[in-house]
């Protein structure tokens, strides 16, 4: 039988092994591809844990969420298939589900870059519909996904983009990377408030990934200082570093056009998403983070690795 090199999660809460599995197949409807290089994201150590909230498989799995592939005919793609598992030297797809990269593409670049940035550039294009010269609020801002949705944001024509979160030092940073105001959380809670309301009383999208207690104060802050009511607010959750569940009372909703949404697996087409532009904003340079590349038979001792900040582990068979 023929094997391919493999990271495979034996059960849950123990990192991935590198071993062999079955090569596999070409099915009817489905592409062997080469796998090129992997990112390991937050999500994709979620996902092999059994915690990721989209999670419905059983070990043994082979690990990986996504990859950077190259195909049979030597162009370069990049895959999003959890349920399968990427972190192989071949892996079977479908090739309707293939997001084109360009050609002269850095894989460990894109693979490194393209999940994190995804959570905005996703929010922005298929979930809200934003536009540009409209402005936007990053709420948990100096985090890698947050400081990427900064520069998401101005790629994509905001006009005007608030980063707000509580590393001070950070934020002065993001005034360099495309912020024009930020707001620093605070634990007083009053100067918090009057900061969101100082800030971003007239943002028309708030990109949140912290949820939790501190979304509640922010977006009561935020409705009481709006000085448009009728103007759309849309506030779209895509992560929850401050918490899972936040409690509001119906009165926001009356007093403003306030828009609620969610953005993650599951709740967006990705066809609407334009994640091809995004790939080739990648292989521009405009958005980029930096891949710590790891061969794939070390992906046990990587797997327990803490990225800095603006690294990414990638696994390259």
């Amino acid at each position: 039988m023929s094997t391919v090199h493999a990271a495979v999660v034996e059960a849950f809460g123990e990192p991935p092994r590198y071993t062999t599995v079955p090569a596999p197949v070409a099915d009817e409807g489905r592409e062997i591809v080469d796998v090129l290089a992997v990112g390991i994201h937050p999500a994709t150590r979620g996902f092999a844990s059994g915690k990721h909230y989209t999670n419905t498989t059983r070990p043994p799995i082979i690990a990986g969420i996504d990859a950077v592939v190259r195909r049979r005919d030597g162009r370069l793609a990049m895959v999003m298939a959890p349920a399968t598992g990427t972190l192989a030297e071949r892996i079977a797809v479908d090739p309707a589900t293939l997001i084109p990269v360009p050609d002269d593409a850095d894989p460990a670049v894109v693979a490194a870059t393209m999940n994190p940035a995804m959570s905005s550039w996703t929010a922005l294009h298929a979930r809200v519909g934003f536009r540009p010269g409209q402005s936007l609020l990053v709420i948990g801002a100096t985090g890698n996904a947050g400081s990427m949705a900064v520069r998401i944001g101005k790629a994509v024509g905001a006009a005007r983009v608030v980063a707000a979160g509580r590393n001070r030092d950070r934020l002065e940073q993001l005034l360099t990377e495309g912020a024009d105001d930020i707001v620093a959380i605070t634990p007083d809670e009053e100067e918090t408030a009057a900061a969101f309301a100082a800030a971003a009383a007239d943002v028309d999208t708030v990109l949140d990934y912290v949820w939790g207690p501190g979304t509640e104060r922010a977006m009561e802050a935020i409705s009481r200082a709006r000085t448009d009511h009728v103007r759309v607010l849309d506030w779209v959750q895509v992560g929850g570093m401050g918490g899972l569940e936040i409690t509001l009372g119906g009165h926001l909703f009356r007093q403003n056009a306030l828009r609620i949404s969610g953005s993650g697996f599951g709740s967006v087409d990705l066809e609407r998403a334009d994640l091809a532009g995004l790939a080739a904003l990648i292989a521009k340079g405009e958005v980029a983070v930096s891949p710590r590349v790891v061969p794939l038979s070390d992906v046990t001792s990587a797997w327990a690795h803490e990225d800095a900040r603006g690294e990414r582990t990638v696994i390259v068979p």
